[in-house]
């Protein structure tokens, strides 16, 4: 993963385009970091993208996916533990120690679909180049040639369409260390330290038009920028690539981070870009720890449990975006255990309470608000309001009892919740959580 980008060249074609129903009714998605990076799976651990100075941030890296850029940094503990624990060994000897050997897409994409998530993105390519199918150009450097010998994007697509869900495609665009002689990044600049030739234009146009050609995806999520040799309108534009995209499938999507003027949904990323969560369409993407790549480093302090990811989810549904939660499956293709609790924790809780996440939108806030003492999100679907509530017992709701009919309040299994009127608030008292998380109440609107 890498940070928002929002480049806007007045000579870049703008599409308009209404954004398609399933995108914003889907709600939750899951993300897949899984490459080369997954074998030394190394990062420290140090906090949210958002919160740290740059210097620091690059130099101690959390995130494992940049583990070959973070290694180049001279003097950084990441180049120290490549010495120490891999003897300094070139980063492409992990391509080839990545075995994959337990990977089933099939249950990985059972457990995403249990999870309530409607869409799965893995990457197909990231910032250090390998690609996840048999990319043209790449002279094996991928994991149908190497490593897994396998087709993993294809592999994906199939049991996320087979599962139901939606299914589209990660690509760096605008960072690949192999295929560009640049210096490591140590800070945010990225705008002299990434490829923008004609050459490399040529490659990740290729590499995208192939993934559009083979796979269909529904959602196209690009990163880090798209090399400036592509921007204007010419033969290589960007823009014919989207042709492509729309044209392949109509009710596609595209985010913002292609450093174009067009995009169907602004991104944010942990504590960055908070800003684009505006109300347009828009998804909040983060790790269940601070991670994309798996990192072996990271433990239960580290990471979100279920009930942490169901609040993240709902703070985000409640205030009108998507949630892209990202898994990194270790080496073997295994998703790892405190990801895996978390996930599982997200699927009891959804089994009761999708109602108040699939397909709802924002409920005005002249009618009801969100708190943090105790804490409150809301949703709306149709004539209902769903009160997410993270406590119990007698609660006080921001909530106006003239646009909310008290008596009608309930559990969504339809159990009558004790609730009335108090000057201009609402007293619910919450029952006990069946299942590990927030307390849902609907409430019809008046």
């Amino acid at each position: 993963m890498a940070h928002p980008q929002n480049v806007r060249p007045e000579n870049y074609h703008r599409f308009e385009r209404e954004v398609p129903a399933w995108f914003r009714d889907a709600k939750f998605g899951i993300f897949v970091h899984w490459g080369a990076y997954s074998v030394p799976a190394w990062a420290e651990p140090i906090g949210e993208l958002g919160t740290i100075d740059a210097r620091t941030w690059f130099a101690h890296n959390p995130y494992a996916e940049w583990y070959a850029n973070t290694i180049r940094i001279e003097g950084s503990p990441a180049q120290q533990h490549q010495q120490e624990v891999h003897g300094g060994a070139p980063y492409d000897d992990f391509l080839d120690a990545w075995t994959a050997e337990d990977f089933d897409a099939d249950a990985v994409v059972a457990l995403f679909r249990r999870a309530g998530a409607r869409y799965v993105v893995p990457t197909t390519k990231h910032h250090d180049g390998i690609t996840l199918w048999d990319a043209p150009g790449t002279d094996g450097r991928n994991t149908v040639a190497r490593g897994p010998r396998r087709d993993l994007v294809g592999e994906f697509a199939t049991a996320a369409r087979g599962a139901g869900l939606r299914f589209g495609v990660y690509y760096s665009g605008g960072l690949d260390w192999h295929a560009s002689d640049f210096p490591a990044l140590d800070d945010m600049d990225f705008s002299a330290r990434r490829p923008v030739d004609e050459a490399y234009t040529d490659y990740a146009n290729r590499h995208v038009v192939d993934l559009v050609e083979r796979y269909a995806p529904d959602v196209l999520w690009g990163d880090i920028e798209w090399p400036d040799a592509g921007k204007p309108d010419g033969p290589r534009s960007f823009t014919h690539v989207l042709d492509r995209f729309y044209a392949a499938n109509p009710e596609g999507v595209v985010n913002d981070r292609f450093g174009a003027t067009h995009w169907d949904f602004r991104t944010s990323e942990y504590q960055q870009g908070r800003d684009n969560e505006d109300d347009s369409a828009w998804e909040n993407c983060r790790g269940v720890g601070y991670s994309f790549g798996y990192n072996q480093v990271e433990d239960a302090s580290h990471y979100m449990d279920g009930p942490a990811a169901v609040r993240h989810l709902l703070d985000v549904v409640s205030r009108g975006g998507n949630f892209l939660l990202n898994v990194g499956p270790d080496s073997r293709g295994r998703i790892p255990e405190l990801q895996r609790q978390c996930l599982e924790g997200i699927a009891d809780w959804m089994e009761r309470h999708a109602a108040a996440v699939h397909g709802t939108t924002v409920l005005e806030g002249a009618i009801a608000s969100a708190g943090e003492e105790p804490w409150v999100r809301w949703t709306r679907a149709g004539d209902t309001a769903h009160a997410v509530v993270d406590a119990a017992g007698e609660t006080t709701l921001t909530a106006d009892p003239a646009r909310l009919d008290v008596a009608s309040a309930r559990l969504l299994d339809g159990t009558p919740v004790v609730a009335r009127a108090e000057g201009d608030r609402i007293v619910v008292d919450v029952p006990a959580a069946e299942v590990a998380g927030p307390v849902v109440v609907a409430l019809d609107l008046r």
